[in-house]
């Protein structure tokens, strides 16, 4: 997984303490108390098999509640959903043999009770007034509404600046299509910024988890942004590559440091000369065809398997193209007529 970005299990705990919710709302009642807790979110008999004493509850969940039994030393075992209150003044005994580096026998214990088991361990500091949530060996302090804020809007403003650069490489990319003239560098140049868009719009994307209710707009401003990248990586690995999942999939374990060398991008469509970055490719037509409106993607597909390639596809004829499973003549007409306008918006982008 590349640096900087959680696991899909820290994201879901994320969700449980977002601001908005109960829990949320139980945890900022204990800061403002100024006192300590330890919650275990999650009730299953692993979590049972490293209590010991305590009593049972069976409670309905409240902030209140939480609170109220915060007061006692112990450990406090939600359900899953946090929705009930299992048991309180629990005393966890992890194994000691699992390695910690917090100091304090709370956060030592949350630390290893989040190794061993798959749950949310979720700390309360007294001393230092902070939430912390441990994970399978993942560990995230939560911070201020408005330092996550401040932190989103960053980020929105980078991802606008990397957007902006992919739609102008894309542009790119399609009118060197039209012509003919792609080359191996291309396609890695566009995979490797629409990769890079991913990536943060994920990290925004963590942001917007971790604001909850206030992270609306935030929410809005990536969902504009990030509206039709994914559609760009998978058809641009689908024209140039050996399955659009295959390479999606490797692309997307490449650190960030590979990622910026576009020799290493272009190893992901496998091509026998990825190392001749200037070598000329020869699109398939499914990112082109895909700009044509209302032509169903299993017939662009159709129209693929009968000419194999762009150049084909845009030599060909209507009666040609009538031939093809699912076009009739008005389809046919719309793919010719949808191709050439493509064609002309691209070298007018590209040249003017």
């Amino acid at each position: 997984m590349p640096a900087g970005i959680r696991s899909d299990a820290m994201m879901e705990a994320l969700r449980l303490v977002a601001p908005g919710t109960a829990l949320r709302e139980g945890l900022d009642r204990i800061l403002q108390a100024r006192m300590g807790a330890l919650i275990v979110v999650g009730d299953g008999p692993e979590v049972l098999s490293v209590c010991s004493g305590g009593f049972l509850l069976d409670a309905e969940f409240t902030p209140q509640r939480l609170s109220e039994l915060a007061k006692m030393d112990g450990a406090i075992i939600l359900a899953s959903d946090a929705s009930r209150v299992a048991r309180a003044n629990v005393h966890l005994v992890p194994d000691p043999s699992i390695p910690t580096t917090e100091t304090g026998t709370r956060h030592r214990t949350a630390e290893r009770v989040g190794r061993q088991l798959d749950v949310p361990v979720i700390t309360v500091s007294e001393d230092m007034s902070l939430v912390a949530l441990h994970r399978r060996g993942e560990k995230h302090t939560l911070e201020s509404i408005a330092r996550v804020l401040a932190r989103a809007d960053q980020a929105l403003q980078i991802l606008g600046r990397y957007k902006a650069r992919l739609d102008s490489v894309s542009a790119s990319l399609s009118a060197l299509e039209i012509e003919d003239l792609v080359t191996v560098r291309d396609v890695a140049t566009v995979l490797q910024r629409a990769e890079m868009v991913r990536r943060l719009a994920e990290e925004v994307d963590g942001y917007v988890i971790q604001l909850g209710v206030d992270g609306r707009l935030v929410m809005l401003q990536l969902e504009e942004l990030v509206s039709g990248v994914e559609d760009e990586r998978r058809l641009v690995a689908k024209d140039y590559g050996r399955g659009d999942d295959h390479v999606l999939r490797e692309l997307g374990a490449l650190g960030d440091e590979a990622l910026l060398d576009l020799s290493t991008v272009a190893g992901v469509l496998h091509l026998a000369h990825r190392d001749a970055l200037d070598a000329a490719l020869q699109p398939r037509g499914y990112r082109l065809l895909h700009k044509i409106p209302k032509l169903p993607e299993p017939v662009a597909d159709h129209v693929v398997a009968r000419f194999g390639n762009l150049q084909k596809i845009m030599r060909a004829g209507i009666g040609d193209l009538t031939e093809v499973e699912g076009v009739g003549d008005a389809r046919a007409r719309a793919i010719k007529e949808g191709l050439s306008r493509v064609a002309e918006t691209s070298i007018l982008d590209r040249y003017v």
